[in-house]
């Protein structure tokens, strides 16, 4: 939790700057790719505040009204940033890109001085925001990398396309991700403004900013739908299940496992329950601390059992 919270916030401070900064370069310069970052940006600042509202609701402590805690609240505001802050951002680029193809802007800007020094071709504001977002977003991706990479060798997992599928952190997922896209974003903005430039044909810098709004929507997608298997209940990954109910069925005392199932119930959290058929001579203080037992070594068997039920079957 606190690794995600460090991503969050770094992110949050890197992309609250460069909002800033692109949308002074988008007053000067009219590019309408420079529009499309700026939505993309403030759709980004956006997603940070979601995802710490989130945190900071998913810590609550389980009740009588939510008796396996808020976790899944994490789930819950990611899949709002998916749906409202990128789908709307997604859709506005590639609108505002689409118009742009279809009506170029040919209109000259004003030099403009940078510090005191110049006068400097407009489009110089522009190269210089989009290469200080690309610094900023790099060190955001690399707190987001290093935490991913540190799930990816606790848990196992082949790399990033397998981590991306069976995370539940799925805010660091948001963080990462998004952290790609504004790393493309920036670039490819900053190729459509000095085609632009380079050659006089607006069309280069409208279709980056409809490229960046596909992006968008595209990342939207793919986001919602790693959201919605958590929402509804997916459990933890079949060779996973299958050490733990290993861990069940080799414990002295035991016959037989009757049932087994798990589900996340928030990032890194995990329910267990299971029916579990003990020895008939156990008595039943016997049974109780054999129960206790099996708890503590499903729980250091993986990090992410959080609560587990077991039943005992005569």
């Amino acid at each position: 939790m606190a690794g995600s919270k460090s991503v969050v916030l770094a992110a949050l401070v890197a992309n609250g700057a460069i909002a800033i900064l692109k949308f002074g370069a988008y007053l000067l310069t009219g590019s309408p790719s420079m529009l499309s970052e700026v939505y993309h940006s403030i759709s980004d600042t956006g997603n940070q505040v979601f995802l710490l509202v989130g945190i900071r609701y998913s810590g609550r402590a389980a009740d009588q009204d939510h008796p396996f805690g808020y976790g899944k609240a994490q789930f819950f505001y990611s899949f709002l940033v998916s749906v409202l802050l990128f789908g709307i951002a997604g859709w506005e680029s590639v609108k505002h890109g689409y118009e742009a193809i279809l009506h170029p802007h040919t209109g000259t800007v004003d030099p403009v001085q940078l510090f005191g020094i110049g006068p400097f071709p407009a489009w110089y504001v522009s190269a210089v925001v989009l290469l200080g977002a690309i610094g900023f977003e790099t060190w955001a991706f690399i707190k987001a990398n290093a935490e991913l990479q540190r799930q990816i060798t606790d848990y196992g997992w082949s790399g990033i396309p397998e981590a991306f599928r069976k995370t539940s952190d799925v805010t660091t997922l948001t963080a990462y991700t998004e952290d790609t896209i504004a790393l493309l974003g920036a670039a490819l903005a900053l190729v459509g403004i000095l085609l632009t430039q380079f050659t006089g044909n607006p069309l280069y810098d409208a279709v980056t900013a409809l490229l960046i709004g596909l992006m968008l929507m595209g990342f939207a997608v793919a986001l919602a739908w790693e959201n919605k298997r958590l929402l509804l209940g997916e459990s933890l990954e079949p060779e996973v299940e299958a050490e733990l109910r290993a861990v069940i069925e080799t414990h002295e005392g035991v016959v037989g496992v009757d049932g087994f199932r798990t589900m996340f119930v928030g990032p890194a959290q995990a329910l267990v329950t299971t029916e579990v058929s003990f020895e008939p001579d156990l008595l039943t203080d016997g049974i109780d601390e054999d129960i206790g037992q099996l708890k503590t070594k499903l729980k250091a068997a993986d990090d992410r059992v959080d609560i587990v039920y077991i039943e005992p079957e005569g």
